[in-house]
């Protein structure tokens, strides 16, 4: 257990850093995917990779919230419940679908990827297992449970059937990038990470609190960055890219 006030410091400094690091990675091109590189040092199967980055949060998040000592009502269990089927298919299922390479993922990038999700997973956690104040059934009515109920879902179904999109292009045993088409591709070039964005924004507005708003921001410092990249990668290998589509906000951005 730890003092309220050290949480809330550590806190303020996590969304600090979040801040501070979306200009950087504006300028920093995250070797991995599309866009690997042998600059960053050894790399390991890009699959075994994912689980290995993604696994972390799951645990360190169910650790601190089913040993901390705060009541925990159905919406409290409703926000576990969601945060868990998200990360439920980003490591059971997601990296399944991935065409597996021997050598793909740094292991930096893992490691920096496992020291994000330890800390997302202790502030999110530690507030809903310890610190959470009490739901009440009314909260299931409150407007901000609701819109952000709506928006998780309608998010996550833009993540996965994105995400499926981008699986198709390889069917039949077929190797190397394309052109993705259909659904929101026909306005951006990664709505995979647009619907991520929407889930966490989403996830935030229900709950309401301090940790979930530090989640939604770490995943638009992270997730924007990496849809500019793809956006520049698209252009700069397809002649033919349509010259319409945005990087991840439809009309916008």
């Amino acid at each position: 257990m730890i003092s309220d006030q050290l949480y809330f410091t550590s806190l303020y400094i996590w969304i600090f850093l979040a801040i501070i690091m979306f200009p950087v990675l504006l300028k920093v091109i995250v070797p991995y995917g599309r866009h690997t590189s042998s600059s960053w040092g050894p790399k390991i199967n890009n699959r075994l990779g994912w689980i290995l980055m993604e696994a972390p949060v799951v645990i360190v998040f169910s650790w601190f919230f089913f040993t901390g000592s705060a009541s925990k009502s159905i919406p409290v269990y409703i926000f576990y419940g969601l945060f868990m089927l998200h990360y439920a298919n980003r490591i059971l299922i997601f990296p399944f679908k991935m065409k597996s390479k021997p050598q793909q993922m740094p292991w930096l990038i893992i490691l920096l990827a496992i020291c994000f999700n330890f800390l997302n997973g202790f502030f999110n956690g530690y507030w809903f297992g310890t610190l959470s104040p009490n739901y009440e059934m009314s909260w299931l009515y409150d407007p901000r449970f609701l819109i952000g109920l709506l928006l998780f879902i309608v998010g996550m179904y833009i993540n996965i059937s994105s995400d499926n999109k981008l699986f198709d292009l390889r069917k039949g045993g077929k190797s190397g990038y394309y052109i993705p088409y259909g659904g929101l591709f026909k306005y951006i070039s990664s709505p995979n990470l647009f619907g991520e964005i929407i889930e966490w924004l989403g996830w935030a507005l229900m709950s309401w609190c301090l940790p979930s708003f530090s989640f939604a921001l770490w995943t638009m410092a992270n997730l924007i960055p990496r849809a500019v990249d793809h956006h520049r990668w698209y252009y700069h290998r397809f002649t033919n890219y349509p010259k319409d589509r945005k990087a991840i906000i439809p009309k916008v951005l």
